[in-house]
């Protein structure tokens, strides 16, 4: 049996093709400009990037605090005993981070190159892993090429001692007097430093 020529439907149908081939195009573009914005988050920073103004968002800015600094005293990797009062009379920042944990990788090479920038002035930084193993601490300070002391806390100790309540990356600034006077949680730019920390050291 013959059809009857329709041509408003065939028109409708090809006015219904253009709008799903339409909106398929549209689903995909969404899906290209997500997986965009996901590769540039999970893709890992390289180990010499230090974190700059542009990225000052992702660094808070510090606490001002005034507390006697702990009496803590930990172990190196090669089991050397360093106590936070061997410091007493330099600037010190104590940085509290683990290896499995994105933000302090992140802001280790900006610590180190602030580091070797202001070592001569009196300034020193004090890594303190939170509780990975010596063999993975050596791995990790190997790859940084970090040059400052970082010290094994496999007991939790420095969370206590400093009250960080369990957030990582968290550092503090400890005078040469011995007064902690800055409190950081998150990781810290390099912008950061200069404006909080710089001060401390040419007091």
């Amino acid at each position: 049996m013959a059809q009857r020529r329709n041509p408003a439907g065939k028109l409708a149908a090809v006015k219904t093709s253009k709008r799903n081939n339409a909106i398929s195009l549209a689903v995909i573009g969404v899906g290209i400009v997500l997986l965009g914005i996901a590769a540039i988050f999970l893709l890992p920073r390289p180990s010499n990037a230090v974190l700059t103004q542009d990225e000052s968002e992702k660094s808070a800015v510090p606490a001002a605090v005034s507390y006697p600094a702990p009496d803590l005293t930990l172990k190196d990797p090669d089991g050397t005993q360093h106590a936070i009062a061997d410091y007493r009379g330099k600037v010190l920042l104590v940085n509290l981070w683990a290896t499995w944990c994105p933000p302090c990788k992140a802001e280790m090479p900006t610590l180190k190159s602030y580091y070797e920038k202001h070592v001569d002035q009196g300034f020193i930084v004090v890594a303190l892993d939170q509780g990975d193993g010596a063999d993975d601490v050596k791995a990790f300070t190997t790859s940084y090429e970090l040059s400052f002391p970082v010290l094994l806390d496999p007991k939790f100790e420095a969370e206590t001692a400093f009250r960080t309540m369990g957030y990582l990356p968290s550092s503090y600034v400890i005078d040469r007097d011995g007064t902690v006077r800055l409190a950081w949680t998150g990781a810290i730019t390099a912008n950061m430093l200069e404006k909080y920390v710089t001060p401390i050291i040419t007091e």
